[in-house]
């Protein structure tokens, strides 16, 4: 089965240009270095998945044309990465049901905190909201069926939050990665296309840097790994130089395919 990975952002929280900001990245008229919030369309065979959906996901929608979504694999309940989840009202329109998501227990209970009113009973005399239909992982890690697809998962964690990492066949998704144990690299055994982030070259206390970055798709044996979650920190052109073939800064628009083999079909 073929599949396919769509960058639809690859900025940080704060998005590239950064409000009020005149650095030199900011002003760049470099297409590479403008970034909307982190997020990404995952396609297998004739189902797309939506990873993450951030403030920017309408833009994201309208930008590259994306007409229907399967379901939705939510990482973690950050503001940059739920904070488009309103927009799904639409989808529950033309698709006719409740828009399907996989995420964490702990995920689902911060979206039930974060948004009461996407999971109180229906009534005529309430506005109309997105009807979300939440399938929870069990445990940290495993495999999942989900739409008619199997998803492997993970758990590591970010400043005290957990965050799932996702994997279909030789692709994985791991964002917002800061402590982790020594479980995920069998996790991303085989895996060839690696979507990693890494947030600017200095160190940080919840994301990796661009050397970190390295170390680890190195340690895990991967292919390729396409870096996401930039800040302003990084101009993509001096940073494809910098950085070995083997680890380069993706950016909005950007696709690749893959090829999925057993257990994930």
């Amino acid at each position: 089965m073929k599949g396919s990975f769509l960058f639809l952002g690859t900025g940080a929280s704060a998005g590239v240009p950064v409000i009020g900001c005149l650095c030199l990245v900011c002003q760049s008229k470099d297409p590479h270095n403008q970034r909307l919030r982190p997020s990404g369309l995952l396609t297998i065979g004739e189902r797309a998945f939506l990873i993450d959906i951030g403030p920017d996901f309408r833009q994201q929608c309208l930008r590259y044309k994306i007409l229907r979504l399967d379901g939705l694999l939510l990482t973690h309940t950050h503001y940059d990465h739920i904070a488009g989840i309103d927009e799904l009202r639409i989808f529950n329109v033309r698709q006719k049901h409740p828009f399907p998501c996989l995420l964490s227990s702990d995920s689902f209970a911060d979206l039930q905190a974060r948004y009461s009113y996407l999971f109180k009973p229906r009534s005529q005399n309430t506005s109309y909201a997105a009807e979300i239909d939440c399938r929870l992982l069990g445990g940290s890690s495993g495999m999942a069926e989900f739409c008619g697809v199997k998803i492997g998962y993970t758990t590591y964690a970010q400043g005290g939050m957990k965050v799932t990492g996702f994997r279909v066949g030789p692709f994985a998704y791991i964002s917002d990665i800061r402590e982790y144990g020594d479980e995920i690299y069998p996790f991303l055994e085989g895996v060839e296309h690696l979507v990693l982030s890494a947030l600017r070259p200095e160190p940080s206390l919840v994301h990796f840097s661009l050397q970190e970055a390295v170390m680890f798709s190195e340690k895990a044996g991967v292919r390729q790994t396409w870096l996401t979650h930039l800040s302003h920190s990084i101009d993509h052109e001096s940073t494809c130089r910098q950085l070995p073939p083997s680890v380069q800064p993706g950016y909005d628009g950007f696709e690749f395919t893959f090829t999925i083999g057993a257990p994930y079909v």
